[in-house]
């Protein structure tokens, strides 16, 4: 299976780990998954840092890699797609992350509500 996280979910598996079902951390622990964080995750993680809205000193993108997890970039046609979705949810890197696992037709780990009004898959 291969699962995107939302931004929230790799920050808890940093820090938070607790926060996490059991059932969900089977998912991210188990090796035949593929565990994703998207390049959009860290943009956000950045610009709330920058801006005060978050307090994260780790090395995010490092962390990545020592995680098991892999990386994944946003694309033009990930960018595309942008426009094609409803506006259920109005947050832009929220909107960013349902496009990448829309598209790839990969699973997304959230806790989001709002998410649930697109066409992606949902753990």
């Amino acid at each position: 299976m291969k699962i995107l996280l939302d931004t929230h979910y790799y920050l808890w598996s940093l820090a938070s780990p607790e926060r996490i079902s059991e059932e969900q951390r089977r998912l991210l622990e188990s090796g035949a998954n593929t565990i994703y964080v998207s390049a959009v995750s860290i943009a956000e993680i950045a610009i709330k840092t920058s801006i005060g809205k978050l307090d994260v000193r780790a090395d995010v993108v490092g962390a990545i890699e020592r995680s098991g997890f892999e990386r994944m970039d946003f694309t033009c046609e990930d960018g595309a797609l942008l426009g094609e979705l409803p506006m259920h949810h109005r947050d832009p890197f929220d909107r960013m992350l349902i496009a990448q696992a829309t598209r790839r037709r990969h699973f997304i780990m959230t806790d989001d509500e709002k998410f649930g009004g697109y066409d992606c898959r949902l753990i």
